[in-house]
């Protein structure tokens, strides 16, 4: 068992000071579990203790490159000696937009903002300016920021309130948001196009939007079945819906384009963040100029005193600068093959089942026989106990992925062949443990 005992102490001081020690509900995990950190670099977090991981959380998906990264912290260091804020356009930010319409196909015109949550409400608002339309269809499961809209039946929803699969009741995930927004949100089964069929036929000339996270990002990292998004695109140009992909994991990282690229289906507006940064608070949604022109005096408003700003555009303009130059892809497909496949192997030595969801960037590990096709198949899957006593095994030594196992592994450019083979010892040593091997 790891030695915590300044770590502990440092999180008591937290808690004094702020409710339960953390700037986030998400990462309050209990007093002496919670995740505190001294020092990063490369593939590695540090507690106050010295103890050291090999970090698979990257801060839940923006650490694409690596911490503390030389080449992206450099651009920043020489940046900001210039002025941070100005309250009008600079060089970074027109140079970050002209690199996302590069990489993402499809993508027309950009704006920025500073997180994802930001960009999900302002594509949301685009949406509905666009069209004049209020409802917003959005799927079991998917998560797309703290805003009020979209704050329903979210991974943490229990199966017995969300009612029958046909038509499901939206389940807020927060109190103090008003009942009114449980009347502007429809809910839909991901992956279910019947259902979806039947929806659209009742209200989708109601709907502004349908909002989908391409591939589930805080649900195993699920990906759609082959038809799935293609449906999407059908439907909402048959209703006049706008697509929007919410892109805040996914984007630059399953792929340089993302899942534009990736699933090979264009949506009407994306929404960026994570990723993009390497870590620095910076977002972006981007997509049709017809649709993006709209955001203008008179018409939909997008604001913020710090969207643009100095510091986080010189980041994602070095981050999306290796993406294009083909540093950061070869890296992190090379890791997370190697531990897909090292995973696959070691169950079968064991005879455990398994399923691998995702992309090599970011994936889920599954211990079932039958892949999940939605977040309620996912619910019902009983061997999550497993996975919770594999990861716990890993982060006391050594190598941290989301105890929980809901979440999936997330994959640095900084990752080693080394990491891999240790990641890969501490977890057979983990399911051995489990099975009482």
């Amino acid at each position: 068992m790891l030695n915590r005992s300044k770590s502990n102490s440092f999180f008591e001081e937290a808690m004094r000071v702020t409710p339960y020690g953390v700037s986030s509900n998400y990462r309050y995990y209990g007093d002496e579990e919670s995740v505190v950190v001294a020092d990063a670099k490369g593939g590695y977090l540090y507690d106050f203790d010295g103890n050291k991981f090999i970090d698979y959380r990257l801060g839940w998906g923006p650490v694409l490159v690596g911490h503390g990264d030389e080449f992206v912290n450099d651009r920043v260091k020489e940046a900001i000696d210039h002025g941070v804020s100005f309250a009008g356009t600079q060089k970074y930010e027109v140079s970050v937009c002209e690199r996302i319409i590069d990489l993402c196909p499809g993508v027309e015109m950009a704006r920025l903002a500073n997180t994802g949550t930001e960009c999900t409400m302002h594509a949301i608002r685009l949406a509905r300016g666009t069209t004049g339309r209020e409802l917003v269809l959005k799927f079991e499961g998917s998560y797309h920021g703290a805003h009020d809209t979209v704050m329903w039946s979210t991974m943490g929803a229990s199966l017995d309130a969300v009612g029958d699969r046909r038509r499901p009741h939206p389940v807020g995930n927060s109190l103090g948001v008003p009942k009114a927004f449980n009347d502007l949100i429809v809910l839909c089964p991901w992956n279910d196009e019947e259902v979806l069929g039947e929806i659209l036929n009742e209200k989708g000339d109601q709907i502004a939007a349908i909002i989908v996270e391409p591939m589930l990002g805080n649900a195993n990292a699920l990906i759609p079945d082959e038809s799935f998004l293609p449906y999407l695109r059908q439907v909402c140009d048959q209703y006049g819906i706008v697509l929007i992909f919410d892109e805040v994991k996914t984007g630059f990282r399953i792929a340089p384009g993302g899942a534009r690229e990736f699933f090979g289906v264009i949506p009407d507006l994306s929404t960026y963040a994570k990723a993009m940064g390497n870590g620095f608070p910076v977002a972006a949604f981007g997509g049709k100029k017809e649709i993006m022109m709209n955001l203008k005096y008179g018409g939909v408003f997008q604001g913020g005193t710090y969207t643009g700003n100095v510091v986080s555009t010189a980041a994602a303009d070095a981050v999306l600068q290796l993406i294009q130059e083909d540093k950061v892809f070869p890296k992190i497909e090379k890791h997370g093959m190697l531990l897909q496949d090292g995973i696959k192997e070691i169950c079968a030595r064991h005879g455990v089942p398994v399923s691998i969801n995702g992309a090599p960037g970011m994936f889920g590990i599954c211990f079932s026989e039958k892949q999940p096709r939605d977040w309620r198949e996912l619910k019902t899957i009983p061997n999550w106990t497993l996975s919770e006593k594999i990861y716990e095994y890993m982060n006391n030594n050594g190598v941290m992925p989301e105890k929980g196992g809901i979440e999936p592994f997330f994959v640095c450019a900084a990752h080693s062949d080394a990491d891999a083979e240790e990641t890969l010892t501490r977890f057979e040593e983990g399911l051995k443990l489990a099975l009482g091997d």
